[in-house]
């Protein structure tokens, strides 16, 4: 494949294309990466890409104007860039009638509208075991492994240590709660305590990972109650019995915290 749709006609237009598709041709590299960040940099061009990979067929530049609501010339000034960037990829169509070709363009790739670290958590979360089972223990265990490693760089950062490892006296529930609160509210959940029969709960409006939650909610939510869990430990919780309901409502996620009904096997426990 060969350079995108040649240069631009004086009223903005691309000149018409020979041959099948063609694509932006491989240059320097440090120039090709300016491309690309470049196409990209503009609004207008982000939004023609994003149709592109969802219409079904490929679109020429008077359907994108119709779709978008910019000016045709303005479309295909866009498109000469994305082609230019390698983003998209052009074909000239055949008419029935006299005229210049057709020409129709396709995005290269499929694209993703969500950001490299949510793909990167939800490709993690899809691969995390092969079980239900096994997947709820490790994210479980990385959720205390995150708590541990928080409360270990505040035991760093302050003279006199606010957490305290497992083992050590429990502490009064309400002074524990501040902590989880704080905690809560710094890693982004929007966190709300309500008191209920027998305990409390721990209301969480917000969720900072949200789309991977709502995708994989046995990886997410189950590693957030890891945190939970490992909190507790460490700020000397008295015993609990703990468990978290994910979207328990629209836009909230609710954990419980009451007192154990039998023996205390631990301060936190599912």
């Amino acid at each position: 494949m060969t350079s995108g749709p040649g240069p631009a006609a004086p009223d903005g237009r691309p000149a018409p294309n020979g041959g099948g598709p063609r694509v932006a041709s491989e240059g320097d590299p440090a120039a090709d990466r300016s491309r690309r960040h470049g196409a990209l940099a503009v609004a207008s061009r982000l939004d023609l890409l994003r149709l592109l990979r969802a219409a079904p067929e490929p679109l020429d530049a008077h359907q994108l104007a119709q779709e978008s609501g910019l000016a045709v010339s303005t479309v295909r000034f866009h498109l000469d860039r994305l082609a230019a960037a390698g983003l998209v990829v052009s074909e000239p169509r055949p008419r029935s009638t006299p005229g210049r070709p057709r020409v129709t363009y396709t995005s290269t790739s499929p694209g993703d509208d969500r950001g490299a670290y949510e793909q990167l958590a939800g490709a993690l979360a899809a691969n995390l075991a092969d079980s239900a089972a096994d997947k709820a223990a490790r994210a479980e265990r990385a959720g205390r492994a995150w708590a541990d490693e928080r409360f270990s760089a505040r035991s760093r950062d302050v003279a006199t240590a606010v957490a305290r490892p497992p083992g050590r006296e429990l502490r009064a529930l309400g002074d524990v709660m501040r902590e989880v609160m704080a905690l809560f509210t710094e890693v982004g959940f929007d966190p709300e305590l309500a008191g209920e029969p027998g305990g409390q709960r721990l209301l969480l409006h917000a969720c900072p990972f949200l789309g991977v939650a709502k995708a994989h909610p046995d990886v997410v939510c189950t590693l957030h109650l890891g945190l939970l869990r490992g909190a507790l430990e460490h700020l000397g919780a008295p015993p609990l019995d703990t468990r978290l309901v994910p979207f328990a409502e629209p836009g909230l996620c609710v954990a419980h915290l009451t007192a154990p009904s039998g023996p205390a096997r631990g301060r936190s426990r599912a």
